[in-house]
């Protein structure tokens, strides 16, 4: 009985694991203050590009040729409908779609008293980082030493996942 509940909990604990998603993302907005604000999503945009190239020769030379195309589109800037405290970022996701995120201030216990009882969150200082998705939450994690073994990271709420630029919903 004991072995298929240790078996149970394995396969509850490894499944929920698979099912968070890992990117790497670009924060392009990020905010922070102690009270309520109304957070403003920046001006965003999305761009791909097409290359080919021809290339033929023999042993002594080669001739190349080649062309690329190239196709943008922006979300401009809007307002979202709630307000915020803490940390909030707006993370530029692979394909195309904006990620807001916010992080309030964790509890942490210091017998200091309700005011003294809390730490901010911890914030990159770098824009390119990864983000492990799960439910509503988004794991930021980043590089913080030279030889990059040493990595930080702090759990954050998704507050909204906002669609590609108008025009590039290919």
């Amino acid at each position: 009985m004991k072995k298929t509940a240790v078996l149970v909990l394995i396969i509850l604990v490894c499944g929920t694991y698979a099912s968070a998603q890992k990117l790497a993302v670009k924060i392009i907005d990020r905010q922070e203050n102690d009270t309520d604000y109304t957070y403003v999503v920046p001006a965003h945009w999305f761009s791909n590009s097409n290359t080919n190239v021809n290339c033929n020769g023999s042993d002594a030379n080669v001739n190349c040729n080649g062309s690329t195309n190239s196709a943008g589109t922006i979300t401009p800037a809007h307002q979202v409908p709630y307000h915020v405290r803490g940390a909030t970022f707006t993370l530029q996701l692979p394909d195309g779609r904006a990620a807001v995120v916010n992080c309030e201030s964790k509890f942490k216990e210091r017998m200091a008293g309700p005011a003294g009882n809390h730490r901010s969150c911890r914030m990159p200082l770098v824009e390119n980082i990864e983000a492990e998705f799960h439910g509503d939450k988004a794991k930021l994690i980043w590089v913080v030493s030279l030889d990059g073994k040493k990595m930080q990271s702090e759990t954050y709420k998704v507050l909204a996942i906002l669609d590609r630029p108008k025009g590039d919903q290919n």
